[in-house]
């Protein structure tokens, strides 16, 4: 009976924090599914499946509304799991912090300013030879912009100095790659984390930050 109880209970804490986030939920369903039907499409054609709604150049240029939005729902690596366990991590509790529309608001403004940012860095080293022309059709699909936007917004959600040390981690974990590798990817996640930082207005009046001291001070009370 013990066991019984402790599984009922794990359920509903599970049921409970699906409940309370349900755009990251809705969200990693449908990446789900598309993960899955990826894996059912031969290798030619996902790549051309997936070009189509890619936010490269050449799509930007021509479907700019519609690939913004479709290159959302889908995760060229093809591996699902990883993001279900950062998306609990991350948008999870953002979303429980700030609102589904707020949180919303975060990972479209680092999605869509992040990308266009970066693939204007790229237009801009075509035209300057410093990138080849067939650069225009790369593929840039995925939600990692903005999950880098929520990652960086979430600094505003814990309580100094612990905010401090956390910022810095963001920061180099995002900087780090720009510095060495210089790509649009990277400068599209460093992009992101700055548009993340800038929502500030968004979270004022969003209740009190979160204290990992007192956090660790009640578990062990």
């Amino acid at each position: 009976m013990r066991i019984k109880r402790g599984l009922t209970a794990v359920r509903t804490a599970v049921r409970s924090w699906i409940c309370s986030a349900p755009g990251t939920y809705v969200w990693l369903l449908v990446l789900f599914v598309t993960t899955v039907a990826l894996h059912h499409m031969s290798p030619e054609f996902e790549h051309h499946f997936l070009r189509r709604r890619s936010t490269n150049i050449h799509e930007l240029s021509h479907n700019p509304v519609r690939v913004l939005v479709a290159s959302a729902f889908w995760i060229d690596s093809g591996h699902w799991i990883p993001y279900a366990f950062l998306y609990t991590v991350f948008h999870a509790p953002a979303e429980r912090w700030l609102g589904t529309a707020r949180w919303l608001s975060v990972c479209a403004l680092a999605h869509v300013f992040a990308t266009l940012t970066s693939e204007g860095a790229l237009l801009i080293a075509i035209r300057d030879g410093i990138a080849p022309h067939r650069a225009v059709n790369t593929l840039d699909i995925g939600v990692s912009y903005a999950l880098a936007g929520v990652i960086a917004v979430l600094t505003y959600r814990i309580a100094a100095p612990w905010r401090y040390a956390y910022l810095l981690a963001v920061l180099v974990i995002y900087g780090l790659p720009l510095a060495e590798g210089r790509t649009f990817t990277d400068l599209g996640h460093f992009v992101s984390v700055l548009i993340g930082l800038a929502c500030y207005p968004l979270v004022r009046g969003r209740g009190k930050a979160w204290n990992p001291k007192e956090t660790l001070a009640g578990t062990r009370g």
